[in-house]
């Protein structure tokens, strides 16, 4: 089945398997594509229709999931012997929600602050980061946590937040040589984006510093920290307040 092309919203809509589809804004990362994506996130979640599981923002698009059997049954009792995939149910009705979007709708956006410990042996990249852009790693640590950050997506591991908005002046690009092992808790910078390794895993961003704070939580509903379409703030705390953190929170 080919994507379509909707004009009014200039977005596409294509299959993902037998139980999806994935509806494109754009192409880049910009903020009047993340409105069109959290506008019909919320409005899917708010209005469900029979069969709807979940949708996940990316940067540039939504992928609304859905259960074909119980789409397929639904239909047999409302059209009798005439069949209708599940897909063609789905893209129609997603049409209409596209349709009926109110692109003008203000969002609103929480704001989450998240304390920072720059540098030390918990930012080994920062004064690579300083070197690469002509500054010093208080005017890189100034320039990070005065900035506003949105969340335009979580993936790659469990938490973990993309997010947008950071300034030109401290952008570098990601190591040649990925790390095996990053810490929970540590914030990184790759190109134009920043983040926060929310569990210990591989990663190739420049590490700046680190949070005591917990992005994943697993016995929480939801159990990320953050959402697509919250602002960040960062707030830079010392050593000591840092491992003061740690110990209040009985991490070891």
């Amino acid at each position: 089945m080919p994507e379509k092309l909707l004009k009014k919203t200039a977005c596409t809509l294509s299959p993902l398997g037998d139980s999806a589809i994935v509806i494109t804004f754009g192409n880049g990362m910009e903020y009047s594509v993340h409105k069109k994506i959290k506008l019909l996130k919320d409005l899917l979640e708010n209005e469900p229709f029979v069969g709807f599981i979940e949708c996940v923002p990316a940067y540039t698009n939504l992928t609304v999931f859905y259960d074909p059997l119980v789409i397929y049954k639904e239909q047999n009792k409302s059209n009798g012997n005439e069949t209708i995939s599940p897909f063609e149910v789905v893209r129609s009705i997603l049409e209409m929600k596209l349709q009926d979007l109110k692109e003008d709708k203000k969002l609103i956006h929480r704001t989450v602050t998240i304390p920072v410990c720059y540098g030390y042996e918990y930012g080994p990249d920062l004064e690579y980061v300083a070197r690469y852009n002509d500054l010093t790693t208080d005017e890189v640590i100034h320039i990070h946590s005065t900035g506003e950050y949105l969340a335009y997506m979580i993936g790659f591991a469990p938490g973990f937040p993309f997010l947008g908005g950071l300034s030109e002046n401290i952008a570098t690009p990601r190591r040649s040589s990925p790390r095996m092992t990053i810490p929970a808790g540590a914030v990184g910078i790759a190109g134009m984006q920043t983040g926060v390794y929310p569990i210990s895993t591989p990663g190739g961003w420049q590490l700046i510093g680190q949070t005591p704070t917990k992005l994943f939580l697993p016995n929480v509903n939801p159990p990320s920290l953050l959402q697509a379409g919250d602002i960040v703030k960062f707030h830079p705390i010392t050593d000591q307040e840092y491992k003061e953190m740690i110990l209040k929170e009985g991490v070891q």
